[in-house]
């Protein structure tokens, strides 16, 4: 964790005084960079790579100058989410530590993906992911940020999104209430570097607006929160051992609702099985009857076409037989 110094830096935003953002992104999104262009400086090691770069959730914090008053903003970037080097228990340690630097509640996420390579179905599915872990409600705090804006002009990127994008990523666009922004991590102009990060605080804001002030909060930052303030209150001799028990706890919890997520993924899996499974059978069954339906009536047509035979047959032999007669 590092902070800043009032560096003089103009922030036009309404209160809370203090407020918390977390990124989050696949690996090489840019995610990185962009906690430094929200910053003002290289907080976080940051650099293109196919592998994560960030290593485990970091945060970092300064002040903006805003007026006559300050205002606190903290930044927490954590690792690439779909990174095959990072195992299970990784991956859950990094979330129980991601929350326990959030525990007071996160005021906006940042989906982060880049402009510069094609928005896929796996890019979808990290909201899916955050919403199945998080709840349904972590959207409304949603802001996707697209990076690598050096690769195409805002204009042009502005109609592929709406005439060329997928399906899935204007569903996503929406999902998060339109809240959407394009970074350039790299340009060298001070204004533009200003100007985007503008826009980007201006749509935390909002977000922070709607929701009263009140950062996103849930059952397990409350424990968290909970479990944090008896930690503080610990005897400060035995602290390098509580806390790495206070760190296990979270971890547990952290644990336990993926477990949770998991068995109700299963749940609702095998739901899907039956019914598709059900379907089938019904399926199945409907063209079991429509061949025996089909059997039937050619069946009768035979027969129909075998009795006008052996009426043709009859009428033939009777006419021959009249003939005969006269």
């Amino acid at each position: 964790m590092g902070g800043g110094e009032d560096d003089g830096r103009v922030l036009h935003s309404p209160s809370p005084e203090a407020i918390t953002l977390v990124l989050v992104g696949k690996v090489g999104s840019g995610k990185s960079a962009t906690a430094n262009s929200i910053l003002g400086c290289n907080a976080f090691e940051s650099e293109y790579s196919y592998v994560s770069v960030t290593k485990t959730s970091q945060m970092w914090s300064t002040t903006f100058h805003d007026g006559c008053t300050h205002r606190a903003i903290s930044v927490i970037d954590t690792p690439g989410l779909y990174d095959m080097n990072m195992t299970e228990e990784d991956t859950r340690k990094e979330i129980a530590k991601c929350m326990d630097l959030s525990k007071n509640g996160i005021h906006a996420m940042l989906m982060v993906f880049s402009a510069a390579s094609r928005f896929s179905r796996e890019d979808a599915d990290t909201i899916k992911s955050i919403k199945m872990f998080f709840g349904d409600k972590i959207v409304d705090h949603m802001i996707v940020v697209f990076t690598h804006g050096d690769h195409v002009e805002e204009s042009r990127w502005k109609y592929m999104l709406t005439n060329e994008g997928a399906k899935y990523l204007q569903d996503v666009v929406k999902l998060c209430g339109d809240r959407i922004v394009l970074f350039d991590n790299r340009t060298g102009n001070a204004q533009h570097q200003q100007d985007q990060r503008k826009k980007l605080l201006d749509a935390v804001d909002s977000v922070i607006s709607k929701h009263g002030g009140l950062p996103f909060s849930n059952l397990m930052f409350n424990q968290i929160k909970e479990a944090h303030e008896r930690q503080k209150d610990l005897d400060v001799d035995g602290y390098s051992a509580q806390e790495d028990g206070y760190l296990k706890n979270i971890t547990k919890m952290v644990e336990e609702k993926l477990n949770s997520i998991i068995e109700n993924l299963q749940k609702q899996l095998l739901e899907e099985q039956n019914a598709r499974l059900k379907a089938e059978n019904e399926v199945a069954g409907a063209m079991l009857r429509s061949e025996e339906e089909i059997r039937r009536l050619r069946d009768n047509l035979e027969k129909a076409q075998q009795d006008s035979d052996k009426a043709r047959q009859f009428y033939e032999k009777f006419k021959w037989m009249e003939c005969a007669i006269m």
